[in-house]
């Protein structure tokens, strides 16, 4: 996915309990729907987290699917976390991994890399659906500049808690007495975690910045009701405790400490500075695969997005 001016979502007045909320704006993708929650306009990131797609929930039928050409990404790192569905992702590192539900992906696109995903051809062979998030989290100044790397880990490799009505798998970072083993440039989480109808989950208060977005059901905070389709982004300090409404709730949180400043961010790239999204542009407007900044991802060289 890529970003789209067009595209913010709503911001409209903050509730006592919290500091920002934020409504997506649904954008269809032809038969796919994408509802995008960062970057708002009263809101650019929270935490790290600049970029927050919502995929789906989609249904295909045989031979159907997604196809997102190669294109590239410098100055973030890219999650893929699904509920239901697949992805075939191949990218300029030489990495080619399918992506399971409850699984992460995680590239590290520094100074270039070059990406796709796809529904895989055995997937085509019958119905299927894809329901999941897509996450851009910008790198420190640091880091924009090291080479491009890819981590994937499996369920079992994420720490999975399951206790007072509660079931959380941290995807990155520390929270909650645990660390996901992903490779992280700052202090930062981000779970997925499902409450059955009353539980009550409260939010890790040792980071600056703290998100929740609501997939599915409904939350209370401090008496008000956020249904599905929301974010919500609480100040920091405050002591939050959320409780899932009567159908129950699925949420991702998120959040971590806040970057020195704010980023640029025009397409697929990040960037502390204009000059260096400029630079991009012009490596990939070039299209030099073989010597150039860029390089396609093997195995899916044959075509590619080019710049708007």
């Amino acid at each position: 996915m890529s970003w789209n001016p067009t595209q913010n979502p709503e911001c409209p007045e903050s509730l006592d309990s919290i500091e920002t909320l934020i409504i997506p704006r649904a954008r269809d993708l032809g038969g796919f729907e994408v509802r995008r929650a960062l970057p708002a306009p009263k809101r650019q990131m929270v935490g790290p987290f600049i970029f927050f797609d919502q995929m789906g929930p989609a249904e295909f039928l045989t031979g159907g699917g997604i196809d997102v050409r190669p294109h590239p990404h410098i100055g973030l790192a890219t999650v893929t976390y699904l509920y239901k569905g697949e992805f075939h992702h191949r990218d300029s590192t030489g990495a080619d991994q399918m992506v399971y539900p409850g699984e992460v992906n995680w590239m590290i696109a520094g100074n270039g890399v070059t990406h796709s995903e796809r529904t895989s051809e055995e997937m085509r062979t019958k119905p299927g659906s894809l329901f999941g998030i897509q996450t851009w989290v910008a790198l420190p100044e640091q880091a924009e500049d090291q080479a491009a790397s890819f981590e994937h880990h499996g369920q079992d490799a994420l720490p999975f808690l399951d206790e007072g009505g509660k079931q959380i798998r941290l995807i990155l970072g520390s929270a909650y007495g645990e660390t996901a083993p992903v490779k992280t440039f700052t202090e930062t989480f981000y779970a997925d975690a499902v409450l059955q109808a009353g539980a009550k989950l409260p939010l890790p208060d040792n980071h600056e910045d703290r998100g929740v977005y609501i997939t599915s059901g409904s939350i209370t905070v401090a008496g008000d009701t956020f249904e599905a389709g929301r974010m919500m982004v609480f100040r920091p300090g405050d002591r939050i405790t959320l409780t899932a409404g009567p159908q129950g709730a699925r949420l991702m949180v998120l959040g971590g400490e806040t970057l020195n400043g704010s980023r640029y961010i025009s397409w697929n790239f990040v960037a502390s500075s204009q000059e260096r999204i400029d630079a991009a542009k012009e490596a990939w407007r070039q299209g030099d695969w073989a010597h150039g900044r860029f390089q396609l991802p093997p195995g899916d060289d044959a075509d590619f997005i080019p710049l708007p």
